[in-house]
């Protein structure tokens, strides 16, 4: 299957999915991009499945937040630095890994030369936005 009807399709099932975290708005900073992918329900009716791929163009950076359940990043492209509160910098290059435990206040930033691009996969509580922007006040 071509990449364009993949993404087609991908679009498709998105829009005919009436799953919280595909219906509502995120926000997202000017020099990203979230292209979601696919939102399931699993066999725990508490829990849903989203999975979408973020860009980031090169320097920029998506501020901290935090999502209601757990997220796994597989980076598709470039390198990416992820700084959780209270903890040191984690940097991670294409075909390499990140957990984030659910609820960890956490940033991203490209420190490469080159929009970067991951695979972010949620396994998130239904009725709940898929993130929430942290405020100062919680560091």
């Amino acid at each position: 299957m071509n990449k364009i009807l993949t993404i087609t399709i991908a679009l498709l099932a998105a829009a005919s999915i009436s799953g919280t975290a595909v219906a509502q708005t995120q926000p997202t900073p000017q020099s990203s991009m979230r292209k979601n992918l696919q939102n399931h329900d699993l066999h725990n009716t508490e829990r849903e499945v989203f999975q979408s791929e973020v860009s980031l163009e090169a320097g920029a950076s998506f501020p901290r937040h935090s999502h209601p359940g757990e997220e796994f990043i597989y980076v598709l492209k470039g390198t990416w630095v992820y700084q959780f509160d209270g903890q040191p910098p984690i940097t991670v290059k294409a075909g390499e890994t990140l957990f984030i435990p659910y609820g960890a206040v956490h940033s991203a930033k490209n420190v490469g030369g080159e929009t970067g691009i991951e695979l972010a996969t949620h396994v998130i509580e239904k009725g709940k936005p898929l993130l929430t922007l942290a405020n100062e006040e919680q560091k």
